[in-house]
């Protein structure tokens, strides 16, 4: 359990084990602990890291003003660089997925594989997300009411929503990864949350196209139908991708069903970097 210092901030991170590099990032008002059944399973074979988010966690709170996902990119590209990581496996979930597709597309050359969970590739991209993001729920609006409301009452009902739009076992059907999401939720500053909410936000199509290597996207068999229009994107635009689907899980899948998820992981990663 360290800290380091990168970008004016100090970062909270943890890695364990020798072999080639394998880093967990998690996604938004979370923290590195979600990678817990992963971390002891893959660190008998992996150099494997996992770090928390600016905002987010033991790193916590920033000066900067304003967040996007390319802050959370400069990031995780400092943190690789100062550990002289190279040639990583980057697994990402949710918002982690979209920061290592981001890292991916400005640096090709640089992630030897790529592990895309529960990912995102705009915030628009369906039109119920069309509609969410620019008529019912537009960015001015939902930051005026985050700061009106602030992040208790906010947080209850962001997770409200998400269960209406995507289903009520989106986050899965145990209590406790549910309880594990909203106590992070309900930890963060208020500054905090509003920057983070503004990044995934502003998040638009990349060029998935300069991502060359080997893919693997992961959905859970219950996640919501509109992931899948994302992983259809995700496949049609970079080459080496290939998606597969944990059963008995949704958006949390690795913690919903660890046995499953590490197993495709270590199946991608015998062909892939082998």
């Amino acid at each position: 359990m360290s800290k380091i210092c990168i970008n004016d901030l100090e970062h909270y991170y943890e890695q364990v084990g020798e072999g080639p590099p394998l880093v967990f990032v998690h996604g938004a008002f979370a923290d590195a602990r979600i990678w817990e059944p992963q971390w002891h399973y893959f660190s008998a074979r992996y150099r494997v890291l996992r770090y928390d988010l600016r905002g987010n966690g033991r790193t916590g709170n920033s000066n900067l003003t304003h967040y996007t996902i390319s802050t959370f990119v400069d990031d995780l590209t400092a943190l690789l660089d100062t550990l002289e990581v190279k040639l990583p496996v980057i697994c990402g979930l949710s918002m982690g997925g979209v920061i290592a597709q981001a890292f991916a597309v400005n640096n090709p050359q640089r992630p030897k594989a790529l592990i895309l969970v529960s990912a995102s590739v705009s915030a628009s991209l369906t039109l119920s997300e069309k509609l969410l993001r620019h008529v019912l729920m537009p960015r001015w609006l939902v930051l005026s009411t985050i700061r009106m409301v602030g992040v208790k009452r906010f947080a209850h009902f962001s997770l409200w929503l998400a269960r209406r739009l995507w289903g009520k076992h989106w986050l899965g059907q145990r209590e406790d990864i549910q309880d594990y999401v909203e106590r992070c939720m309900l930890q963060m500053d208020n500054v905090e949350f509003l920057k983070i909410w503004e990044a995934m936000y502003g998040f638009d199509l990349l060029a998935l196209a300069r991502i060359t290597c080997p893919t693997l996207v992961l959905n859970g068999e219950q996640e919501s139908k509109s992931a899948l229009r994302h992983t259809s994107e995700i496949l049609r635009w970079i080459p080496q991708a290939n998606a597969r689907i944990v059963p008995a899980a949704s958006h949390a899948m690795n913690l919903e069903n660890p046995q499953a998820f590490n197993q495709l992981i270590e199946e991608f990663l015998h062909f892939s970097i082998s």
